[in-house]
């Protein structure tokens, strides 16, 4: 007589074995995801108060020569072509050379901090500040 040999053996994974899977790639979806949003909220923070602050050095050239910078994101005598995450922004000095430089986060800007603000100011005494508003400070580079 011939023995028939069955092999029974598992084949792929249980119904229970995915739904742990699943459920395990949904918890840290859960926490990564906030995370992540948290990252590029505060990556677009601290790229536009360094754009804003690239902008002291021609500021206090226009200054020095005398001239008065003003203007808005189209049409100011700093330079300044402009930022994909700004949906505003203005140049505001006095003869004194005290003022500002101020944009305001919309168009492509997280939605965390869309609306905020960044200022760049000056006093008369050529003392540089900056301030950021309307965001969490949590998304605040030191430096603000």
């Amino acid at each position: 007589m011939q023995e028939i040999q069955m092999n029974h053996g598992q084949k792929g994974f249980t119904l229970i074995e995915l739904m742990i899977v699943v459920a395990i790639i949904g918890i840290l979806a859960a926490v990564a995801i906030p995370q992540y949003q948290d990252y590029v909220a505060r990556s677009q923070v601290n790229r536009v108060v360094g754009e804003i602050s690239a902008l002291k050095t021609a500021a206090e050239e226009n200054l020095m020569r005398g001239v008065t910078p003003s203007g808005n994101a189209s049409s100011n005598n700093i330079g300044f072509p402009g930022s994909s995450l700004l949906s505003a922004f203005s140049v505001n000095f006095q003869n004194d050379g005290s003022g500002n430089m101020q944009g305001t986060f919309g168009n492509s800007a997280s939605t965390a901090i869309n609306g905020g603000t960044v200022t760049i100011s000056r006093t008369t005494a050529g003392v540089w500040s900056c301030n950021v508003s309307g965001v969490d400070t949590s998304f605040v580079p030191a430096g603000c």
